[in-house]
């Protein structure tokens, strides 16, 4: 669901469709944490699996398109060799397609070429310069700087597409500029950098060399206005019914992106929702779900008659359409907006409509 609220009704958002579906091994993701995006809408999925199912760690590549989703590769498995991982997190390419992937537990980078080969990996667990502590975010400018969210030491730091520390900036604590456990980043047009501060509950932007821009949103959760990480909502409505939280605050953001136009998208991630901003941070818009079926999860059902029956059966679809605890979103070509619905296990897709849409 897309709504609109404050006046500010010159942008508007379709729902497109949805894409893939669960499965820990082959043609499916699983609970895809981040993803990264081509220009020609080639995937590439960080699927987290769970501790139990150490074989649904992995990443996947899929076609995104208009036309629909389609499953391409798999690499990557769980481990501590070269090549693998054991709590990947985020993803980012370089203008060659290069893969990089966030280790949170093994604190390092992996490198793999666009087929999926593994090239090399770098990263020593620390606090000193170009040293990192539960890598998360990443991402990858025009100059082929890599900005990567340093989490447990509470920075950003800058490096060569090799590994070679550039610079740092941010501390811990609350006031502006500084983080508590930041997670996802993204970059803008101009390379500047915006940081999903997880545990303080906002979003902040700096410019490239990490002065500080601004700060958008406020901590909060349904029925807990002005206070942060209350599971209420994660647990009461995840997977249920939409999230009735206030809109402009934020419960434990995860994941942001920035469109063409300067507007940004947040991942707000235990309100299950994504909400978008103008480039002054005033609300736009918020998603909360009208996912349906995926060409593959249809596919898998004409396969199965008696999961056809079940389906048949069922009354209220409200909970196969809402967003549970998505992690991140991304803007791919001609205005779509991609969120990794990740407790769902499938992407929910939304185009920006760039002509005024009778609502």
């Amino acid at each position: 669901m897309a709504s609109v609220f404050l006046g500010i009704n010159d942008r508007t958002y379709t729902y497109e469709s949805t894409a893939a579906r669960a499965e820990h091994m082959g043609a499916g993701v699983r609970y895809p944490i981040d993803f990264a995006i081509t220009d020609d809408e080639i995937a590439y999925i960080v699927n987290r699996g769970r501790e139990d199912r150490p074989d649904g760690t992995r990443l996947t590549v899929f076609s995104l398109t208009e036309e629909g989703e389609e499953y391409i590769s798999t690499f990557g498995s769980y481990g501590e060799e070269p090549g693998q991982f054991i709590w990947p997190m985020g993803i980012a390419l370089d203008k060659d397609t290069n893969v990089y992937v966030t280790d949170e537990w093994l604190h390092r980078v992996t490198k793999y070429d666009k087929d999926g080969e593994y090239i090399s990996h770098w990263g020593n667990h620390g606090s000193g310069d170009g040293e990192l502590n539960r890598p998360a975010g990443i991402a990858i400018s025009k100059e082929q700087t890599m900005y990567i969210v340093d989490s447990r030491n509470n920075r950003i730091q800058k490096f060569s597409l090799d590994g070679k520390f550039l610079g740092q900036f941010g501390s811990a604590g609350l006031e502006n500029g500084e983080f508590n456990l930041p997670w996802g980043m993204c970059l803008d047009a101009e390379d500047n950098v915006f940081v999903a501060d997880w545990r303080n509950d906002r979003v902040q932007s700096f410019t490239p060399d990490g002065k500080w821009l601004a700060t958008f949103g406020t901590p909060g959760s349904a029925g807990t206005i002005g206070t942060g990480g209350d599971t209420t909502n994660a647990v009461i409505k995840g997977g249920i019914t939409h999230s009735d939280a206030p809109v402009g605050h934020f419960n434990r953001p995860t994941g942001v992106c920035v469109d063409q136009d300067g507007d940004i998208y947040i991942a707000d991630w235990l309100n299950n929702r994504v909400q978008v901003l103008t480039p002054e941070g005033r609300f736009i818009t918020e998603f909360t779900g009208d996912g349906h079926l995926s060409n593959m999860g249809a596919a898998k059902l004409r396969s199965n008659p008696d999961m056809i029956r079940q389906r048949n059966g069922i009354r209220n679809f409200t909970p196969e359409r809402v967003l549970w605890a998505p992690c991140a979103v991304k803007v791919g070509q001609n205005n779509r907006i991609i969120i990794a619905d990740t407790t769902r296990h499938r992407f929910q897709i939304y185009r920006k409509n760039t002509e005024p849409v009778l609502i």
